[in-house]
């Protein structure tokens, strides 16, 4: 037996509505076939009473909710209907006012639905145990893991808590944590991320934090936060309605005093019933995302095809946003006899246990010049201090010229434009390697016409990047304001000061730009390196192109567009008819039906959204011949 608060959801629920309207259809068929064989006006009342009487209950429940929530929405016109209509007795009138209603709060449901929960995909991850080593090993509650506690995590098991690696040699994906999709090898004194997934070998880690302080929970209080702070977006029908409402209920009155007939009253209300705003718009937000569906554009959140349009402020993510997100070493300068062979066969050796995305590059560098790697112990990479361990019994660091020794640091040429990682052996200057993580063909010319083309006035380039090359990037794009070296929660906290003071569209990818996605205005998550991102974002660009976001951008004006002219349309075919209906002109059930046939042109011209139409871009990409210098 369900409990009352599951009852009362359900009955508001999409569900709900369908049985509902599914209900009185049936009521009212049956009511038609009484009338047809038994020629019985009082059963076919009792017939239509009680198909009103149960279709109703979601309704009101519905409706009640709205009202405690201070929403005095357009779905009160239609309750005066139906209360007025069984009050007069036009039985017939309050079966098709509900029929109505019921039918679109489905149909609206269904659209507007998120598709899946933030923080239940985040959930429904994490191991609720962990493996306690000892002379035997316990399986234990994640809450009861204390700082130094050592755990051994299973071949392909989630890691529970952040720890240090103290026996065994694998890897892991911590793909859901950094968006990148590739495995990091693991060694003792390596560090490890709670979230991320053990590869094929069983490792020992002793903890280095509690569950609730590990990486992993703080990014779901960040989410969790964003998702209370998050805007709360009006329906475009309540705030048509916010006016239409009260307009609507003062001409009926006054049709019911100047005439003294109650049935002017009814008749205004019924005609006054906005099912075009109920039921068109829904349905052109259904059309826009299959249009985007076919276009490789998930859109999981409709409201976003609202919001995108009135965002003025585009805040970007740089690596695997505006760049491929695959950096390339370039070159590398070598220092105190150190060769280059050498320089890349130590440092790629080193770069296994790292989960720093140059490390990728570096090892594909020594593979494509099919350097055999050396044995590597004591591992460490302490947060912002680099990477070091004993690489064939030499010491070996990785680390930026911000940690060098003024002696080091003097041997070094100025910063040069791109990624750069200094190579340290014995303590001294070795090499610094060089990488490019080139731009995508298409982002300046993209940013380049949101000004003209679009709402947005401004653009942010925020990424956890070295701020240097953060800057340098943004000048590059012509974007003049660049925020580097950001973490999750910094990037959640400028991204909502931003959005206090206008709307905010974010596109990004990789889990760490899941909260701030949550906290912006709405959000675009490109490609699909995250679950957790296609979570956060309002749509998914699966095609990983910018171009995609321009589509994305015109299907929501599109939409937008059409849905206004069903709406407005619509309500301006029915205040004709009110005008009529005041005068007398027209009966309850002749407006009943007058609606019905408003409903239909509305709904038409809603399905305008998926008919063929020309390009959905006014982006006009660099020819193909200048893509590889698109970004200088």
């Amino acid at each position: 037996m369900k409990e009352p608060n599951a009852i009362m959801k359900w009955l508001g629920s999409p569900v709900a509505h369908i049985s509902t309207a599914s209900f009185i259809a049936a009521g009212m068929i049956a009511a038609i076939m009484v009338k047809l064989l038994l020629q019985d006006q009082h059963i076919l009342n009792i017939v239509l009473l009680a198909a009103i009487a149960g279709a109703s209950v979601p309704l009101l429940i519905s409706l009640v909710q709205q009202v405690f929530k201070g929403n005095f929405s357009v779905d009160i016109l239609a309750l005066l209907s139906i209360v007025t209509s069984l009050v007069l007795g036009q039985y017939w009138v309050a079966a098709i006012v509900v029929l109505m209603l019921s039918g679109g709060q489905a149909l609206e449901g269904f659209a507007t639905r998120r598709a899946s929960s933030v923080l239940n995909a985040l959930a429904k991850r994490m191991p609720q145990t962990a493996h306690r080593a000892g002379a035997a090993v316990a399986d234990v509650s994640i809450d009861t893991i204390v700082v130094g506690d050592e755990l051994l995590i299973y071949p392909h098991e989630i890691c529970p808590v952040d720890g240090l690696v103290v026996s065994g040699q694998g890897s892991m994906d911590e793909s859901y944590l950094t968006g990148e999709p590739f495995l990091i090898a693991k060694a003792p004194g390596t560090n490890v991320l709670s979230g991320s997934i053990n590869g094929n070998v069983a490792l020992t880690i002793r903890a280095t934090k509690i569950a609730s302080d590990s990486r992993y929970a703080k990014i779901v209080e960040v989410l969790h936060a964003s998702e209370e702070n998050r805007p709360q977006i009006q329906r475009l029908g309540d705030r048509l309605g916010s006016w239409y409402t009260p307009m609507a209920i003062a001409i009926a009155l006054a049709s019911w005093y100047f005439s003294g007939q109650s049935e002017r009253f009814l008749a205004v209300l019924v005609i006054a019933t906005p099912c075009p705003l109920l039921i068109s718009i829904p349905v052109a937000i259904i059309g826009a995302i299959s249009v985007g569906a076919k276009l490789g554009i998930i859109i999981k959140d409709p409201s976003i095809l609202e919001k995108m349009d009135t965002c003025h402020t585009l805040i970007v993510d740089k690596t695997g946003t505006l760049t491929y997100g695959r950096p390339t070493v370039t070159s590398i300068e070598c220092f105190g006899g150190t060769t280059r062979e050498t320089a890349l066969k130590y440092v790629a050796s080193l770069e296994r246990y790292s989960k720093h995305p140059l490390a990728s590059a570096v090892l594909a560098a020594a593979e494509k010049e099919t350097l055999e790697l050396l044995s590597v112990e004591n591992v460490s990479e302490a947060p912002g201090a680099g990477l070091t361990g004993l690489v064939a019994g030499r010491q070996v660091t990785v680390t930026g010229r911000g940690k060098l020794s003024p002696e080091n640091l003097s041997a070094m040429a100025p910063v040069s434009p791109g990624l750069e990682c200094v190579f340290l052996l014995d303590g001294k200057l070795a090499g610094v390697i060089h990488f490019q993580d080139e731009p995508r063909w298409e982002s300046k010319s993209f940013l380049s016409h949101l000004d003209s083309k679009h709402s947005i006035s401004k653009v942010i380039l925020l990424s956890g990047d070295r701020p240097a090359e953060v800057a340098l990037f943004a000048a590059r794009m012509g974007i003049t304001e660049a925020y580097g070296g950001k973490s999750p929660e910094e990037k959640v906290e400028l991204v909502r000061e931003t959005t206090l003071q206008g709307r905010t569209l974010y596109i990004g990818d990789g889990i760490n730009d899941a909260p701030a996605m949550m906290a912006a205005t709405a959000g675009i998550a490109l490609g699909v390196n995250s679950d957790i991102t296609s979570e956060a974002a309002g749509a998914v660009i699966l095609q990983s192109s910018l171009v995609s976001v321009d589509q994305l951008m015109h299907i929501g004006r599109r939409m937008r567009g059409i849905a206004l002219v069903s709406a407005v349309g619509g309500m301006g075919l029915s205040l004709i008819g009110m005008a009529a209906a005041s005068f007398g002109l027209i009966t309850p059930i002749q407006g009943a039906i007058a609606q019905e046939v408003i409903d239909l042109l509305s709904i038409l011209n809603s399905l305008r959204m998926i008919l063929p139409t020309g390009s959905l871009t006014d982006f006009e990409a660099p020819p193909e011949s200048i893509r590889n210098f698109a970004g200088d």
